[in-house]
C-alpha cells in the first residue's frame, strides 16, 4: 500500500526548517524525497533558496524512525498518503504555491466533481442557517461535492445539509488522525465517511489541534475549490483568512451581506466592501455563478431556440467530444486526453464558446452546451 517514496517524505516534512515550499524545492532538484535524504548535506546546500541552517535537520534517524510509525498508523486506520510531487493532489490544490507537500486522507474524495468550499462562523445565526438550507435545496439537482472544515457552527450545518440533500462532503481537518476536534463533531465525521464522502489533514498523528493549524488549514479549503462562499462572519474571523487566501490564488469569493449592525455580516459586508467578495443577492444569481444551473435554460432566456446545425471543425469535433464526455473537466486534463498543448487548445475552445457550444468556468473548467 505504501511505499519507500511515502517513509522518506514523511520523515523529509519532520524535519526543522522543511515546510511545503522547501520540501517541493528539495524534490524538484533531487526528483523523489527519498534522493533528497540520501544526498550529502554539501550538494543540497547547492539548491537555489536553501542554506545550511534548512537541511540541518536532513538524514536525522529519529525522523525516519517516526515515519515508519506512521505507516504503521496509516496502514492500521486505513489512511491514504497523497504525495504532491507524485501528482496525487486535486488540481487546484496542485496549483497554489504552498499547497501541502502530504495530504493524509480517509474516505472518498471524486475529484472529477467540482468542489466547492462554504465557510462561516461558529457561531451561526437563524439567518445563516436559513441561507445554507435554502442553497442546498437549491443546488441538489447538480453534482458537485461540498468542503468545509468541520468545526462547529456554519461548518456543521454545510456538512449536514450535504448529507440530507445526498451530496458528497470532504471535511479539512485541522489535526492528525489520532484525534478529532471538537469531539462534538466525530460522529458526523463518521457519517461523512459512511456516506461516500471523505475528510482530509495535511497533519500526520503527532500533531494537535493547535491554534495557528486552523490558519493554515484554511489554505487548503481555499485552494482545492475554483470558488469559496462566506456564509456569516465577524471582522477578523477565520473565515475572512480563507476568503484571502482564495483571492491569493485567484478564485472566487461570494460573501452573504447582512445588516450593519449584525456581528456576524460584518466580516461579510468587509469582504464586500474591499471588493474581496462578490455580494450574494439571490441563490439563482449564485448558482449561475458557480455554473451550478442548466445551462442549456440559460440559453433558452437569452436566445430562441434554432434549430440550425453548425458545422464543426475537425480540431473543434475532437475538443467538444471530449468537453461532453467529460463535464467541468479542466484545461489541462483536456490538454492531457488529446495531447494537445493548454496553449493550443485555448483560442479552439473560444471558437466553440462563441458557435454557443461550450462554457466555461472558474478554474478553467469547461461544459458542453
Amino acid at each position: 500500500m505504501y511505499s519507500e517514496e511515502h517513509l522518506y517524505s514523511i520523515a523529509l516534512r519532520e524535519c526543522n526548517f522543511i515546510g511545503d515550499i522547501n520540501f517541493s524545492k528539495l524534490v524538484r532538484r533531487f526528483g523523489t524525497a527519498e534522493n533528497v535524504w540520501k544526498t550529502s548535506k554539501k550538494e543540497l546546500s547547492k539548491t537555489d533558496g536553501i542554506g545550511t541552517k534548512i537541511i540541518s535537520d536532513i538524514g536525522n534517524p529519529e525522523h525516519l524512525k517516526f515515519a515508519e510509525e506512521e505507516l504503521l498508523f496509516c496502514e492500521k486506520n486505513s489512511i491514504k498518503i497523497n504525495l504532491r510531487h507524485q501528482n496525487d493532489l486535486p488540481f487546484l490544490l496542485n496549483e497554489c504555491d504552498d499547497a501541502p507537500a502530504i495530504l493524509y486522507q480517509k474516505g472518498n474524495f471524486e475529484t472529477k466533481h467540482k468542489t466547492i468550499s462554504l465557510v462561516g462562523t461558529r457561531n451561526i445565526t437563524s439567518y445563516g442557517k436559513k441561507f445554507i438550507e435554502d442553497f442546498f435545496e437549491g443546488s441538489k439537482p447538480h453534482p458537485y461535492i461540498s468542503v468545509s472544515g468541520l468545526a462547529l457552527g456554519v461548518d456543521k450545518e454545510i456538512h449536514e445539509q450535504s448529507l440530507k440533500h445526498q451530496i458528497p462532503t470532504i471535511g479539512i481537518l485541522a489535526h492528525g488522525f489520532h484525534t478529532f476536534y471538537p469531539s462534538a463533531n466525530k460522529k458526523l465525521s463518521e457519517k461523512i465517511l459512511e456516506e461516500n464522502g471523505g475528510l482530509l489533514t495535511e497533519f500526520n498523528s503527532s500533531r494537535k489541534p493547535d491554534r495557528e493549524n486552523f490558519i493554515q488549514r484554511n489554505r487548503i479549503i481555499a485552494g482545492i475549490s475554483p470558488a469559496t462562499i462566506v456564509v456569516e462572519t465577524a471582522f477578523g474571523g477565520g473565515s475572512v483568512s480563507t476568503a484571502t487566501f482564495a483571492n491569493t490564488y485567484n478564485r472566487d469569493v461570494f460573501a452573504l451581506p447582512g445588516k450593519i449592525t449584525d456581528k456576524y455580516s460584518q466580516g461579510c459586508n468587509q469582504l464586500i466592501f474591499q471588493n474581496k467578495a462578490t455580494a450574494i443577492s439571490t441563490i439563482k444569481d449564485l448558482l449561475d455563478l458557480l455554473g451550478l444551473s442548466d445551462p442549456k435554460e440559460k440559453i433558452e432566456e437569452l436566445f430562441p431556440h434554432s434549430k440550425i446545425t453548425v458545422q464543426l471543425s475537425e480540431n473543434q469535433e475532437l475538443i467538444y467530444k471530449q468537453i461532453i464526455e467529460n463535464p467541468h473537466i479542466t484545461l489541462d486534463d483536456l490538454a492531457e486526453k488529446i495531447s494537445v498543448s493548454s496553449h493550443k487548445l485555448l483560442p479552439v475552445i473560444l471558437e466553440l464558446e462563441l458557435l454557443g457550444k461550450v462554457k466555461s468556468f472558474s478554474g478553467r473548467q469547461f461544459i458542453a452546451l
